[in-house]
């Protein structure tokens, strides 16, 4: 099949996709409708929960592993929409639709890059897709879970819209729970230890704290207090004040590095949630990379997390669509970026696996 028929089938997948409603862990209908693509092109597949995926035809394990992968949940719409969320059309070059840019777009266009490449014969690399599921809530059962199945990857692509620029960075994110403690007491009493006024002392020192390495890429770590809870009576001094704390972490700082710092010098209590969504990175030299720029694509350093977040190999983040345009109010992605999409991932791999 010629890439433009090739072309118009994953638009037409995409369409297909935004219809069927695949919230994050509900994702079999939209898993059943990537098997009906594999299925009509006589690809072999494994499916496991939703996770849908295929290795290229030649197979041969003393290659290195291409991992390719976007997901194909979403998120719920939300109350902002003045379109049908799952009703897909195009009007004026623009497919709308939930999940049409963050990542249906990618997805898509990763399904059919690989459709092109899986019968090729002498490819440097194998290759496999996932089509994850449980990306937007980085569940248990997404990519994570794939990489106790799959053969050990050397290098990834994951697919989420970057304009098609290389986001060959990416941060990673600790979500710490803080405590700042006072003495419980009634409203009407003195009391020197108000959990609540101690607060504003540490406030101001997480919202002037700073690490002190700086990536050339991803530029500071990024620390935001974001939540904050206390007291459930009007005439009661509470005992003690939540916070939560988003760090964005660069390239330059392992999560565990992160959490020993702010446990150590914070003037609360703090502890991790989670340490497993570290920084992301690939090499500039990269033949992957240079593959991209050799075509006149930037490259650039993506504050936002995606499943690279799951892997420990080289990543690089590369999709259509715009990143501004996820998670909002009628979303919806350019036709043309799709065409675009598509034939940039052809030729960058075709620059990659023929070395």
């Amino acid at each position: 099949m010629d890439q433009q028929k090739l072309t118009e089938k994953a638009i037409a997948l995409l369409q297909e996709l935004i219809s069927i409603q695949s919230f994050s862990s509900e994702e079999d209908k939209t898993a059943n409708a990537i098997e009906a693509w594999f299925t009509h092109f006589n690809i072999p597949f494994k499916r496991e929960k939703n996770n849908v995926y295929a290795f290229n035809k030649y197979y041969d394990e003393n290659k290195p592993l291409l991992l390719l992968n976007s997901h194909h949940d979403t998120v719920k719409p939300n109350s902002a929409y003045t379109k049908d969320p799952f009703h897909p059309h195009i009007e004026d070059g623009k497919l709308f639709g939930l999940g049409s840019n963050d990542a249906g777009g990618c997805l898509v266009s990763l399904i059919a890059t690989f459709t092109h490449f899986y019968a090729q014969e002498n490819l440097n690399h194998n290759m496999v897709i996932v089509a994850s599921a449980e990306e937007e809530s980085s569940g248990p059962n997404g990519l994570n879970s794939m990489l106790l199945i799959l053969p050990k990857i050397d290098v990834a692509i994951v697919g989420e819209p970057t304009l098609m620029n290389l986001a060959i960075a990416e941060k990673g994110l600790v979500v710490f729970e803080g405590k700042v403690s006072g003495t419980p007491s009634h409203a009407a009493h003195p009391n020197d230890n108000n959990a609540i006024y101690n607060t504003i002392e540490v406030l101001q020192w997480f919202k002037d704290y700073k690490f002190p390495k700086v990536s050339e890429v991803l530029g500071e770590v990024k620390l935001t207090v974001t939540q904050i809870s206390a007291g459930n009576q009007h005439n009661v001094v509470p005992g003690h004040v939540d916070l939560v704390i988003d760090v964005r972490v660069n390239d330059c700082y392992t999560n565990k590095e992160i959490a020993d710092m702010l446990t150590a010098e914070a003037p609360c209590e703090v502890k991790p949630r989670s340490l497993r969504l570290n920084s992301s990175s690939i090499n500039r030299e990269h033949p992957l990379v240079k593959s991209g720029l050799a075509l006149g694509r930037s490259s650039y350093g993506s504050p936002t997390l995606s499943d690279q977040a799951a892997l420990y190999c080289q990543s690089l983040k590369l999709g259509p669509g715009d990143s501004t345009r996820s998670h909002s109010a009628d979303e919806f992605i350019y036709v043309a970026e799709i065409e675009e999409g598509i034939d940039l991932y052809i030729q960058i791999l075709q620059g990659f696996l023929k070395q």
